[in-house]
């Protein structure tokens, strides 16, 4: 174990420990970058869907348990990234309804208090 608290595997390169170092930030800008295409209309969701599916399966099918580190962070980038970007739609689909139901409860109120002046 280095210094650090992270484990050097002797087969990995430096590009792959970096991989791996920022596979999170990585991840996330790629899934930001393919939800705005999601949103923006320019790729259909259920081929986002069929992708996860399939990056999920290439990594737990190769990438998991595979001997170059750069396999296993690439498949697992990949898996990563498409769930993340699955989820966005549904994020806003739900974010869409509490707005629905916040502006409902308001106009609620509004109504509640203009009905009870009694001026």
């Amino acid at each position: 174990m280095s210094m650090s608290g992270v484990v050097v595997d002797h087969r990995e390169s430096q590009f792959s420990r970096r991989l791996r170092r920022r596979r999170i930030q990585i991840a996330l800008g790629i899934a930001a970058v393919e939800a705005l295409l999601v949103v923006l209309g320019v790729l259909p969701w259920w081929l986002v869907v069929v992708a996860a599916a399939g990056s999920v399966a290439l990594y737990l099918w190769i990438g998991r348990d595979h001997a170059s580190p750069g396999v296993r962070s690439g498949t697992w980038l990949a898996a990563v990234s498409q769930l993340i970007v699955v989820l966005v739609p549904i994020g806003l689909v739900v974010v869409g309804v509490l707005a629905i139901v916040v502006v409902a409860v308001l106009a609620a109120v509004a109504l509640a208090v203009l009905l009870l002046d009694r001026r």
